[in-house]
């Protein structure tokens, strides 16, 4: 839609002219879902602001979707790595690209490409338009819509540089991913058997049927099973939670795996490590277009594909929060703009 529409007229033939938009002294504007202050979804207000223009080496897209993170939510709350507001958040992207900065090859205007915008500083997917580095950026594949694009650049990127990049991790080798039916791990599930991974999963027991269509060769429900009772040693495991989980998965890793945590362990995580002669790191993903066109082409082969649970106007992206923030979501949420 452009900056112009209102939940009221989305239907206007309007909605689709990215070549002009609305303008607010001479200068064009956009909408955004944006905040001034930390606190809960409430914050976030459906907000007009003024359009980027992009710098060297930057596109500006079109956004068609864009894909919501724990980090969203997290960022939203508390000042972790971005300054405080005003901020607009949102690091998954798909769209169509309207304007290329000096220097840039790889794209012109008309392109549908997807990626993530680098993290953590830059932030602002969840609007109309946004600039970022052409190369965070890869060509939509042809097969998927911009609603599944935009629920796999940050996922499917932590996954891959978890498994492939941190990892190594090879053909036969045993995984254990924790929350294995979340956004993260339901990714980690498919790219882990595509490396082929013996792949352990855990999630409540409702979800387990989901990660057996995914390729996992077994669950783990951590309501009433503990994943450190029982023989079975893991070549790698993928901790999404942090804290003494990163701590009590040393345990179940052979001599010499790897634990990969997406937030800090406890502090004796590492002393546990140490001893148990493994490797335990902490993953902060990165914007990078060669594992973006991994991912892309593991989409093209049906290989890689999202689950899409929800999906929230940007009107209502308010909304979207307050059910990622149960933590009971299965796959991605997703705010589609146009």
């Amino acid at each position: 839609m452009t900056s112009t529409d209102t939940p009221e007229n989305l239907n206007s033939p309007a909605a689709t002219d990215f070549s002009h938009p609305a303008v607010l002294d001479g200068a064009p504007v956009m909408l955004a879902l944006h905040q001034t202050a930390l606190g809960g979804p409430e914050v976030l207000q459906l907000t007009e602001l003024p359009r980027p223009a992009p710098g060297p080496g930057e596109i500006l897209v079109a956004v068609h979707a864009a894909g919501l993170n724990p980090t969203d939510f997290k960022h939203r709350a508390l000042s972790i790595f971005l300054p405080p507001p005003p901020l607009t958040l949102g690091w998954d992207v798909s769209g169509t690209v309207v304007e290329t900065g000096f220097g840039v090859t790889l794209f012109k205007p008309g392109d549908e490409v997807f990626g993530m915008l680098p993290y953590p500083y830059g932030a602002g997917s969840h609007a109309e338009y946004v600039t970022g580095p052409s190369r965070a950026f890869v060509a939509k594949p042809a097969g998927i819509d911009h609603v599944q694009a935009a629920a796999l650049p940050l996922a499917a990127l932590t996954a891959w540089q978890a498994f492939v990049e941190t990892a190594d991790l090879r053909p036969g080798q045993r995984v254990l991913i924790h929350a294995a039916a979340g956004g993260v791990g339901h990714l980690a599930v498919q790219i882990a058997k595509e490396r082929g991974a013996y792949v352990t999963g855990t999630a409540s027991a409702p979800h387990h049927d989901f990660l057996r269509e995914l390729g996992a060769d077994a669950c783990i429900d951590y309501r009433s099973e503990d994943f450190t009772d029982t023989e079975e040693r893991y070549d790698v495991v993928l901790d999404t939670l942090g804290g003494a989980n990163a701590t009590r998965s040393v345990g179940v890793l052979t001599p010499g795996g790897v634990l990969v945590s997406l937030l800090p362990g406890a502090e004796d995580t590492l002393a546990a490590a140490k001893k148990a002669q493994v490797r335990a790191v902490t993953l902060l993903v990165e914007h990078d277009q060669a594992g973006m066109r991994a991912v892309a082409e593991l989409v093209q082969r049906g290989r890689l594909r999202a689950h899409v649970s929800g999906t929230f106007p940007l009107a209502e992206g308010s909304r979207a929060h307050v059910l990622a923030e149960t933590g009971r979501t299965k796959g991605k949420l997703v705010i589609t703009v146009r």
